[in-house]
């Protein structure tokens, strides 16, 4: 993703929060709903396309299985990351779908969020997301936040595609996703006046730590390395690891059968 592209996204993000939460919440709060919205959208994006082979899998296990807990593996193969949805909701369905009855909404983003592979659910549960979505249902902002994340000019996606007027936005890799995390709380702390980098480390400083801890022993790495980060936040550490570790064109040769596992 480009510079210009990076602040458009950046900038359209930011700006839902004056949209759709001023008189909800004060100022301060306002990270607290988006943040979490980003990284929602962000997993219903990765999983909308693996959606319908994911709910076959739920039918066969509970209808040929006869399964009283589904198995998460064949979930996690169906979906292709290590977590899923289960339910028949994408953000996308849910805000088609809406009604101006905001407890049928609120019901339906509820099974939606219930929906989520363990591992997910922990994330949301940190969030406290439903109270979140509670909150905004009963202030008649919900369907409101939710247009604006499934909005046609948006792309939290992994590939590229246009707007309505033909524009290219072009796919967020997941380096790009942890860059748009790291702005928004580096905005969101600027406007709190808070010091940003008690948050997050600078992805410079990361740079420079990677090269500080990989650059001895570049010569002799390991075809297996594991990568542990106590404070894995945007997984900005993980990622600069990796593309020092594999990436051809880095500062280094790694060998073609080297892994970073994380």
């Amino acid at each position: 993703m480009n510079e210009n592209s990076h602040n458009k996204l950046i900038s359209f993000i930011w700006s839902i929060a004056d949209d759709c939460l001023r008189d909800v919440y004060v100022r301060g709060k306002y990270r607290d709903v988006i943040l979490p919205m980003v990284v929602l959208r962000r997993l219903d994006t990765l999983l909308e396309p693996s959606k319908d082979k994911v709910l076959e899998e739920v039918e066969f296990q509970r209808a040929e299985m006869n399964a009283t807990e589904l198995d998460d593996e064949p979930l996690k193969a169906a979906s292709g990351y290590v977590f899923f949805n289960t339910s028949k909701w994408t953000l996308q369905k849910l805000y088609d779908t809406t009604t101006n009855n905001r407890s049928i909404l609120l019901a339906n983003m509820e099974e939606y969020l219930d929906g989520f592979s363990d591992n997910v659910k922990e994330i949301i549960e940190r969030f406290d997301l439903m109270a979140k979505m509670r909150h905004m249902a009963g202030k008649d902002v919900l369907l409101d936040v939710l247009e604006k994340f499934v909005s046609p000019r948006i792309n939290l996606t992994p590939t590229d595609k246009e707007d309505p007027d033909g524009n290219l936005m072009p796919g967020l890799s997941n380096l790009g996703m942890g860059y748009v995390f790291e702005e928004l709380i580096r905005k969101f702390n600027e406007e709190n006046n808070e010091e940003a980098g008690e948050h997050f480390t600078p992805r410079e400083v990361i740079h420079l730590m990677t090269h500080l801890m990989f650059d001895p022993i570049k010569d002799r790495l390991p075809s297996v390395l594991t990568i542990y980060d106590p404070a894995c936040g945007s997984g900005g550490m993980l990622t600069e690891s990796q593309n020092y570790v594999i990436d051809p064109d880095g500062q280094i040769q790694a060998k073609s059968d080297a892994c970073l596992s994380a």
